[in-house]
């Protein structure tokens, strides 16, 4: 399994192997390849997203067909149907606001890129999850995205993205949480600050991502009035065509840990 750098070192000091572990929003599967290559004993990678679910299928080399629930149980995984690794993951298409797992059945969590795709509200509904499953002792791993700096050319996308998400779903698709405030933030859901690690800086924000933020803008807005929608279609493929790519910004790694 091809474990990215971020999710190495986010994990490096954190106790893995023998432990139940959830990675919640599990969009290419990275943390879920991470957690099973430190022998984890269980990894539930949650998701509302059926494409997300098959790529991290595909991600942690199960050599499933990626076609979805393999042992006719409705949540959409394949225990015990794909050797070693899949004795030992289960991908649970579900909304993390309510998360098929008992209370205190897990002992890590894993927020890899989570949180900025979150507004507020939701985030808060998620944390109280995650301290109902969170068994004594639990850690809680979270890695995102410091606000972009000033004079940031992807800001401008993104806030055009924003836009198109407030027209057509009525929300932000973006909101990057300072890491002092999602420290504060789950110190407040129960969870003991144990410390913070950069884990890039400068953030490369590729042509490729760029290209699928000005992608979402565009088909966000087409949901909404179609003078608005295209005005705004117009300026994220502009914008995407003009940043190409660019590095700047901070993702870093917080570790928290419930008392026993």
């Amino acid at each position: 399994m091809d474990v990215p750098k971020t999710v190495a070192t986010a994990l490096g000091d954190r106790p893995v192997a023998g432990k139940r572990c959830l990675e919640a929003g599990a969009g290419a599967g990275n943390a879920t390849a991470g957690l099973l290559a430190n022998g984890a004993e269980r990894v539930y990678a949650v998701t509302t997203d059926r494409e997300h679910a098959r790529t991290t299928r595909r991600r942690v080399g199960d050599g499933g067909d990626g076609g979805g629930d393999t042992d006719g149980d409705g949540n959409g995984d394949s225990d015990g149907d794909n050797g070693a690794v899949g004795d030992r993951l289960a991908v649970l298409e579900a909304d993390l606001r309510s998360v098929p797992l008992a209370d205190y059945s897990v002992d890590l969590i894993t927020a890899h890129g989570l949180c900025n795709v979150l507004e507020p509200a939701t985030l808060s509904a998620i944390a109280e999850e995650f301290a109902r499953v969170a068994a004594p002792g639990a850690h809680l791993v979270v890695d995102d995205y410091d606000p972009l700096p000033d004079g940031a050319a992807v800001r401008g996308l993104f806030a055009v993205e924003n836009a198109a998400s407030e027209l057509s779903l009525g929300r932000p698709a973006l909101t990057f949480y300072p890491a002092a405030f999602l420290r504060r933030f789950f110190a407040g859901h129960g969870w003991e600050f144990e410390r913070e690690r950069t884990l890039l800086e400068p953030v490369p924000w590729t042509e490729s991502h760029v290209s699928a933020h000005a992608d979402r803008a565009v088909s966000m807005a087409a949901e909404g009035p179609e003078e608005t929608g295209d005005a705004l279609a117009a300026e994220a493929r502009r914008l995407a065509s003009e940043i190409g790519s660019e590095s700047t910004g901070r993702m870093y790694g917080l570790a928290f840990r419930l008392p026993d």
